[in-house]
């Protein structure tokens, strides 16, 4: 499927790259993922909070 070919430093520079992009949005998926599961627990389980209107209607007049 793959052929093998040697690879240059440059190459093996983006693979760390790659490699370190991955693991920092791994960690921020887990964090995000924590936060919103604390933010939800403080909220005592709220749904939908954000769909629901507080204010009168702001449409311009036309």
């Amino acid at each position: 499927m793959f052929t093998t070919r040697n690879k240059s430093p440059a190459d093996s520079e983006v693979i760390n790259v790659l490699i370190a992009i991955s693991h920092v949005s791994a960690r921020l998926a887990r964090k995000l993922s924590i936060l919103a599961a604390h933010s939800k627990s403080e909220e005592g389980g709220k749904q939908d909070e954000q769909n629901k209107r507080h204010s009168n209607n702001h449409r311009g007049a036309s």
